[in-house]
This record gives structure tokens, sequence and C-alpha cells, in this order.
């Protein structure tokens, strides 16, 4: 098997989505795809002369390929999605010249997370795959598109429904969650040890984030995790939340409002860090977090890439009971609490701090139903239905 996977995305970045894409490259190379991944030549300062295989630390078992395509950055100034639009487009072009001169590509399955590429790879290709991570805002203008897709790939089964719909049809439909790397996150470490790597305090009850801090500019739970801390210091005035992964503009964000509330002497925010090095942090927590609020995206889409670190981990997890988190996670492997609602959340932390048996029992459930979902058992069952 042949595949392109073609993605309008800057290669290395430290959002989420590129390790994805990279993952999956990878775990498609060792499931013996022959693979390239194609994305256009963006500016990326943060990331100049950076190997992205070094940065991801992959080996190189598939071809990475940055096709020329003019960045017009300077259109950030004008009203946003202006930018956006045209690097698309730009790109949309460069991608069509690529292909009227790649050979032997009737050979390829195309496979891409872009909706807006769909019209112009049908046109080379009848074996078109979209991995669908939500739906864009013009579904109905899409849904022909979605029609004409050889397979369908979603991380929900709510996302599913919604095709269906559209018109798509049910059997071209796979329903695949995101996943985790067990040798990774699977990691077992004293507590005491880690905190000591971490130089984090041992005394603190300590209940973690890990992960963005925003998605789509949309906050994920963070400001309820702080409001409920304020309630928790009335009772124990040692816990301390912890949140790992945030880019500068939102960590200083959301240090303010941690100020505002009173609760900065009890919180830290830190920068992203490597997968090995957030695994330790997460062996460092009592308890892991992900309350996230409700909206379209988080409630039917999203399938976080957390929440299998978070399983994994060995620690007990608190999550909001929105249908896309339930579809992996349910009340004998987590504690589920009702969305924007600060005071059940510091209900449920209290709840895991005063009932040690509980979390020991929830964690040794999560760590169990999570062996599922790793990324060779994802690609394999992808494989098998392509």
């Amino acid at each position: 098997m042949k595949l392109l996977y073609i993605s309008n995305s800057r290669i290395p970045t430290t959002k989420a989505y590129g390790h994805q894409i990279f993952k999956m490259c990878q775990i498609f190379a060792r499931h013996n795809v022959a693979v390239e991944l194609i994305c256009p030549s963006r500016k990326n300062p943060e990331f100049k002369n950076v190997d992205a295989f070094v940065y991801y630390r992959m080996p190189k078992t598939f071809k990475l390929k940055k096709i020329y395509s003019y960045d017009p950055q300077w259109l950030i100034k004008f009203p946003a999605g202006t930018y956006i639009k045209f690097q698309a487009l730009l790109f949309i072009i460069s991608l069509l010249i690529y292909l009227l001169y790649k050979k032997n590509r009737a050979e390829y399955i195309f496979y891409t997370r872009d909706e807006y590429l769909l019209p112009l790879l049908q046109l080379f290709s009848k074996r078109v795959v979209w991995e669908g991570h939500s739906l864009p805002q013009r579904k109905k203008h899409y849904a022909h598109y979605f029609k004409q897709c050889y397979r369908l790939i979603v991380l929900t089964h709510e996302l599913k429904k919604m095709l269906i719909g559209l018109g798509v049809s049910a059997n071209k439909i796979l329903v695949s969650p995101d996943a985790v790397e067990l040798e990774i996150f699977g990691i077992r470490l004293d507590k005491n040890q880690a905190r000591q790597e971490l130089n984090l305090p041992q005394e603190k009850i300590l209940f973690g984030y890990s992960g963005s801090f925003k998605t789509k500019n949309m906050d994920k739970g963070i400001k309820d995790i702080l409001y409920a801390l304020k309630i928790i210091i009335q009772e124990y005035p040692h816990a301390m939340f912890i949140a790992v992964g945030g880019a500068p503009e939102h960590i200083q964000e959301y240090k303010n409002l941690a100020e505002q509330i009173g609760v900065a002497d009890n919180s830290q925010f830190l920068a992203q860090v490597t997968q090995d090095k957030l695994a330790i942090y997460q062996q460092a927590c009592d308890i892991m977090l992900m309350p996230f609020p409700w909206t379209e995206h988080y409630a039917y889409f999203m399938s976080p890439l957390k929440m299998f670190e978070n399983m994994a981990s060995g620690r007990p997890i608190i999550a909001t009971d929105l249908p896309a988190i339930k579809e992996v996670l349910n009340e004998k492997n987590s504690v589920l609490i009702s969305p924007d609602n600060p005071v059940g959340l510091a209900r449920g932390i209290i709840k895991l701090i005063e009932d040690s048996n509980l979390g020991d029992k929830l964690a040794s459930q999560a760590s169990l139903d999570v062996k599922q979902y790793t990324w060779h058992n994802r690609v394999e069952k992808i494989i098998n239905f392509l």
C-alpha cells in the first residue's frame, strides 16, 4: 500500500495535531505502508533549521516532502480569517502543480484531515480518505465531497451520526478515537521520586492538567479548575494545581486569573515539555483533571490525546460527562461531573482526596481500558478498513 498524507500544516509544531499526524505516518510505515507526508514550506521561525524527525523523536521511516507555497504572513494584520483563507488557497495551487507532475500518483491513497482539500484531491483520485476531527461550518457545502470520499475516519460516534445525516453511507465511515504511546505514558514512578526530579513540593495534594490551555481560542476547563481550587483550599490549604503545556500568552492569562481569584500561591503554569517529561509530571500528581466546558467541538468532535495519556498514567481522572468523553470514559474508570460546574469539580476532587481506595480502583480500570487505544491498534484498524 502507498499513501500520500497531505496536510496544510506547519511541521514541526508545538500543536497536538502535528504530533498526531507525524505519529500516524510513523505507525503506517511500521505496518509496511509506503508513506509520504506532504506539507507546505510555511514560515516557521520557531523551528528554523529544526529536523522534524529529531523534534518528534521518531526514526526516518517515511518521506517528508515540503512543497513550496508562498506564505502571506503580512495578511495576519487584516481581519480574522483573511490570512488563513489566502494561505489555504495558495497551498491548493501549489498542491495542484505538485500532483500534476507526481509520478505514479494513481498508486497512492490520498489521506488528509483538511476537508477543503477534498475537491482538488478527488479530481486526481477516487481513493481519497478524510480523517475528520470536526465538521466545518459549511458542512452542507462539503456534504457532496464527504459522500465522494473512498473512506472516512472519524474520532467519535457523534461525528459519524452527523455525517450519516448529511447523506454519507455508514459503511464508508470508521470510528477510530485517538491513541497513546504506552511506552511513554504507561511508566510507573514513585510519586515522591517524580516530584523530587521536577522540584515539586512533596507535602502538597497535587492535581494536574496537561496539554494546550486553549483550542480554537476556547478555554479547556482551566478557568473552572481555578474557581474549584478556591473552594478546595478552604478545607485543604495544601492543595495545589499544576498545568503543563501552555503557550506563553495563555500562561500569563491564567496567571492573571489565578491572581484575581486568590489562588496564585496554589497554582503553577508551565510551558510545553517533551512527552517523556510530561509523563513524569503525571506521575507526580495525585489526580489528573480534564473538565472541558460544553461547546459543540468539545461535546461531539474531540478525542483529546490527554485523555488517553491520563488513562495510561495510573492516576485517577476527573472529567466532564460530555458525549465525546463518555465514548471512552465512564463511571468505572473516572469521576464524571457536569460541565461548567466549578462546585461539582471541587466536590469530585475532594471525593478523591478523601477516598484514596476509590481513586486507585478508577485508575487501575483506566489503565486496563486504555490498552486498546494504542497507535498500532488504531493504524491496524484503519488499514484493514481501507
